[in-house]
């Protein structure tokens, strides 16, 4: 098929497909015309790439992970891959973990700037206390 039909089919947009295949992720076979065309697995693949993007990694990490698939029999391509996906989950709980530390911080500045608020609030301004 055709990258337009392998977009269709997948929903993934052909500029994406190009990029996948330009980071070694997807392949296609070229035509005389020099158009691609990807085989019916391409469908299963890109879901695949799709799911793993979703999942926060890089198409760096994703290069190192896709071998599992081609090769899920390989007990050190299938260790190698499990090791990649755990140091990304890791990496992605220490984010989370300083995102939560900054909206602590936050959440600090927003109480004392709302108490600030308060006190101006509550303050008489000249013109309410009856002044001319």
């Amino acid at each position: 098929m055709r990258i337009g039909e392998l977009s269709r089919r997948t929903g993934v947009s052909a500029r994406s497909l190009r990029y996948y295949e330009a980071q070694g992720l997807l392949a296609s076979v070229r035509s005389e015309a020099g158009q691609r065309h990807y085989s019916d697995a391409g469908v299963q693949r890109v879901s695949l790439i799709r799911q793993l993007f979703d999942a926060g990694l890089s198409s760096r990490v994703i290069a190192t992970v896709l071998p599992c698939v081609e090769t899920p029999g390989d007990a050190g391509v299938v260790d190698f891959a499990f090791a990649a996906m755990k140091r990304e989950r890791d990496r992605i709980d220490a984010e989370i973990a300083h995102l939560v530390g900054s909206r602590d911080a936050l959440d600090l500045l927003l109480d004392a700037n709302s108490r600030h608020r308060a006190e101006l609030a509550g303050a008489v301004s000249p013109a309410s206390a009856g002044c001319p």
